[in-house]
């Protein structure tokens, strides 16, 4: 029987898919995440997500391996995960009162072959106060997240509003997922 492997050690990923009774598995190797921006930014954010997927896949030929990779964009500009505090800050200041892009980009590397895919949502958020940063920064929820927020955790209190799929921006879109899914199993 085929087993379907998240190649990632995001929890966030891990309770999108539990959320919605998966049986998986969580297999994570470190891989380089360089942007070939001459592939465009959504072509490239795929081959991110695909070599995450290759290098599990690898392992598990026989399986089904899911790889993904989140960003947050503005002004044609990556965000990634803040390298320090004075990082983050900077970053959540740029997004204060303005809006931004999160696309997730996916693949699934199968037996039969391989599906790639994105998702792009656009998030608006407040005008912020720098109490408001500096409280979110000392908890440390900025950490190891694109943009140095989690919607799904104090960082919803920056939202104004959402435009598009909300697990997106958590980090997999889970329903344009478990139809891929659905696809490849029949």
């Amino acid at each position: 029987m085929q087993k379907i492997i998240l190649a990632s050690e995001s929890v966030r990923r891990r309770e999108l898919l539990t959320q919605i009774g998966m049986n998986f598995q969580t297999k994570a190797k470190r891989t380089q995440e360089d942007f070939d921006m001459s592939l465009g930014l959504e072509e490239a954010l795929m081959q991110v997500a695909q070599t995450k997927a290759q290098v599990i896949a690898e392992d598990y030929p026989n399986d089904i391996v899911i790889g993904a990779d989140t960003i947050v964009v503005i002004d044609d500009q990556i965000l990634g995960k803040p390298k320090n505090p004075e990082h983050a800050k900077q970053m959540l200041q740029q997004l204060s009162n303005r809006t931004h892009q999160v696309y997730t980009g996916v693949a699934i590397i199968h037996p039969k072959g391989n599906e790639l895919f994105y998702e792009k949502s656009e998030v608006t958020f407040y005008e912020l106060d720098e109490s408001l940063i500096d409280e979110y920064i000392k908890s440390k929820a900025c950490n190891d997240k694109a943009g140095s927020y989690g919607i799904q955790d104090k960082g919803c209190l920056f939202v104004e509003s959402i435009k598009g799929d909300y697990n997106n921006i958590v980090g997999l879109p889970i329903a344009q997922l478990y139809r891929k899914l659905k696809e490849i199993t029949r």
